[in-house]
C-alpha cells in the first residue's frame, strides 16, 4: 500500500470491468483496428457502465484474447496504490486471513501486462466478471459516504460533493446500470446522470429498474443480491484495516431465466422451459409452448405460425443479440465459424403441429445446460476500483453505512 504522504488531490476515477451499450459503431471498429495492431490483439472493451472509455480519456479497459480484462494503470499516485492493493490482497504467501477473506469478493487478480514494446505502459489483468453470463445485466455502485479520500483538498471536496449531494446520506450512488429486457431482446441502460437525479424518495424506484427485464421484476435476483452484499458487510464488520473511498459494487446476473434456458448446439439461444419426458396435458403443452416462444398464440387450437417461421425469427434475434455482447476476439472468431453450422440446423428443423411430436424434436436440438447457468451463479456482486484505499485504525463507518442502506434498499423492493 502506498504510504499516505505519497498521496496527491486527484479526484477519483471510477473505472468498472463491465458493459453499457455499445459507442458508435464506426469509432468503435476504428480503434478495434487499432487496438488490435498496437495492442497485441487486445480491443477496447466495448460494453461499460461507468468510468472512463479507452481511445476517449488517457486511460481506460481493454480486452484481453483470453478472456480477461485490462484495467489501465492510473497515473499516481492512484495507480500505484491500487497497484499495490491487488498485490497486497493476492500475494502467494499471504497469511492475513482478513485479506484472505476479501479475495472471493475481488475479481480475480493475474498481475500486471504491458503490450509488446511499450515497458512502461502497464495494465491490471483482471477476471472478466460478466464473461460467464450469456446476457449479463450490469450495475456498477458507489459505495460510501464520500467520494473523496482523506487527502483531498477542499476543492476537491466541494467538487465531488456537488455532482451528488445526497452521497453522504443516501451512502450509495449508482453510475450506471444495463438491463437485458428478454421480450424485446434489447438492453436498456442509465448513466451516471440517472443515478445523480435519484433522491430519497425515488431512490428505491430508481434501483429497482436494473431486476426489472421488461415484463417481470426479478425478485430471485434481488434476494441474492441482498445476501451477497450482506456477506460484503460482514466483512467490513470484522476488519479495522483498511478504508475503501470511490469504491464500487459490481452487480452481474443472467438476463436469460434460468429455468427457462438452455443452449443451442451452434451457440445460439432458444427459451425453453425444462420439461420431462413424457405425455403432457394440453394445459402443460399450451404452458411449454408460451416459455418456448418458437410458437405463437394459438387459435381454435391450431397454431398461427409454423414453428419453422418462429424458429427462423428468433435465430435472427438471437444472432443480432450476439453481435451486441461483449466477447474476446477468440469468442468473435468462434461465432463467425458458427453462423453456417445456425444455417445448417435451421433448414434440419421441420416443421410440427403443436399436438405432434414437438418436446421431442426440441429435446434433439438442445444441448446439456452450462455448469455456469446453474442458479448459484446466475448472480455475482465484487467489489472494484481501489485506487482510493488506505490504511485504517478502526472500521470503514463510511463504507458500512452505505452498504446497509443500499441493503435496506433491496429489501425494500424485495417485500413490496
Amino acid at each position: 500500500m502506498a504510504a499516505p504522504h505519497h498521496l496527491t488531490n486527484d479526484g477519483p476515477a471510477s473505472l468498472d470491468l463491465h458493459s453499457l451499450g455499445p459507442a458508435d459503431s464506426t469509432d468503435l471498429d476504428l480503434l478495434h483496428v487499432k487496438s488490435r495492431r498496437s495492442l497485441n490483439g487486445c480491443v477496447p472493451l466495448s460494453h461499460q457502465v461507468a468510468g472512463h472509455m479507452y481511445g476517449k480519456d488517457k486511460v481506460g479497459i481493454l480486452q484481453h484474447p483470453d478472456g480477461t480484462v485490462l484495467k489501465q494503470l492510473q497515473p499516481p499516485p492512484r495507480g500505484p496504490r491500487e497497484l499495490d492493493f491487488y498485490n497486497m490482497v493476492f500475494t502467494k504467501d499471504c497469511t492475513d486471513h482478513n485479506l484472505l477473506d476479501l479475495q472471493k469478493f475481488l475479481p480475480k487478480y493475474f498481475g500486471t501486462w504491458s503490450p509488446s514494446g511499450s515497458a512502461n505502459d502497464l495494465y491490471l489483468k483482471l477476471e472478466d466478471v460478466t464473461r460467464k453470463f450469456n446476457e449479463p445485466c450490469i450495475m456498477d455502485v458507489k459505495i460510501g459516504q464520500k467520494s473523496y479520500d482523506p487527502y483531498a483538498s477542499s476543492e476537491k471536496i466541494q467538487q465531488q460533493v456537488s455532482k451528488y449531494p445526497l452521497m453522504e446520506e443516501i451512502g450509495f450512488l449508482v453510475l450506471g446500470m444495463r438491463v437485458y429486457h428478454f421480450n424485446s431482446d434489447s438492453y436498456k441502460t442509465q448513466n451516471q446522470h440517472y443515478g445523480r437525479s435519484l433522491t430519497k424518495e425515488t431512490i428505491k424506484d430508481g434501483v429497482s429498474k436494473f431486476f426489472y427485464n421488461g415484463t417481470s421484476l426479478r425478485k430471485d435476483v434481488v434476494a441474492n443480491c441482498i445476501q451477497q452484499v450482506q456477506s460484503i458487510l460482514a466483512w467490513f464488520e470484522n476488519q479495522e484495516s483498511l478504508n475503501f473511498y470511490a469504491s464500487s459494487l459490481l452487480f452481474v446476473y443472467e438476463g436469460l431465466p434460468s429455468q427457462i434456458t438452455k443452449r443451442l448446439i451452434d451457440g445460439s439461444m432458444v427459451d425453453k422451459r425444462v420439461v420431462q419426458r413424457g405425455i403432457l396435458t394440453d394445459g402443460e403443452l399450451a404452458e411449454c409452448n408460451n416459455n418456448i416462444h418458437v410458437l405463437s398464440a394459438t387459435e381454435n387450437g391450431k397454431p398461427e405460425d409454423s414453428l419453422e417461421k418462429n424458429l427462423s425469427r428468433r435465430y435472427g434475434n438471437q444472432k443480432k443479440a450476439c453481435s451486441k455482447r461483449h466477447h474476446s476476439q477468440v469468442s468473435r472468431e468462434v461465432e463467425s465459424s458458427d453462423r453456417d453450422n445456425t444455417r445448417k440446423s435451421r433448414n434440419n428443423i421441420s416443421q410440427e403441429h403443436v399436438n405432434g411430436n414437438l418436446i421431442p424434436k426440441l429435446e434433439n436440438v438442445f444441448c446439456h445446460v452450462p455448469a455456469d447457468l446453474n442458479p448459484c451463479s446466475q448472480v455475482d456482486v465484487r467489489m472494484i476500483d481501489f485506487a482510493h484505499v488506505f490504511p485504517s485504525n478502526g472500521k470503514d463507518i463510511g463504507y458500512i453505512y452505505g452498504l446497509k442502506n443500499l441493503i435496506a434498499v433491496l429489501q425494500s423492493i424485495l417485500t413490496d
